[in-house]
């Protein structure tokens, strides 16, 4: 009897006692050294940030997932690009883009973005891309859409040469779902050692 009743009482204590666990919360400093109170389990929307980290952002480092719909817009403007397409969604650029190129050019205006991307298409007779990741992303304290994209081009040249490379994008979508700029990154990729 002794031992049914310590069974008992151990499986109804048990429940409660996962409940109050579920509930424990512990106090922690922010990154500028206020004390904030978040849950161990449950919500995991915390304040602050709990990390000292060496740098500050200089943009941001509040962000959470995007609208997968700007993901499939960069997307479009890659197979734009592979299939020499360039005015397929030509709609979808905002008439103020500004895009930086990895040479270090600056280009203003959508008639300008359109016109430098085809000067450069124009010098390629095919290009293949593979993608390795896309992004969306939005930055919550800037009220900002963008979408970050990874993978690599090979080009084939008006005669015959074929050079790669490894792409990194930054993309930001305006609040009319259009593109307003752009910036890539490249790098050779690397050689297979023998």
């Amino acid at each position: 009897m002794k031992r049914l009743v310590i069974i008992l009482l151990t499986c109804l204590a048990l429940p409660l006692f996962l409940m109050a666990q579920d509930k424990v919360k512990t106090k922690t400093k922010d990154a500028e050294g206020k004390v904030t109170k978040m849950k161990d389990k449950g919500n995991m929307d915390m304040k602050g940030d709990m990390m000292d980290y060496p740098y500050k952002p200089e943009y941001s480092s509040k962000f959470q997932l995007g609208n997968p719909q700007h993901g499939k817009l960069i997307l479009d403007m890659w197979k734009d690009w592979d299939d020499n397409q360039l005015d397929r969604h030509a709609d979808a650029i905002s008439d103020t883009v500004v895009m930086q190129t990895s040479t270090g050019e600056l280009i203003k205006g959508k008639d300008a973005f359109i016109s430098t991307s085809k000067q450069v298409r124009n010098n390629i007779t095919t290009a293949k891309s593979g993608v390795e990741v896309w992004l969306p992303l939005r930055s919550t304290d800037r009220n900002e859409n963008w979408v970050a994209i990874w993978g690599h081009e090979d080009d084939t040249d008006k005669d015959g040469k074929v050079t790669s490379q490894m792409i990194h994008e930054i993309w930001r979508i305006n609040k009319d779902g259009k593109i307003d700029f752009y910036r890539q990154y490249t790098a050779k990729p690397v050689m297979p050692q023998q």
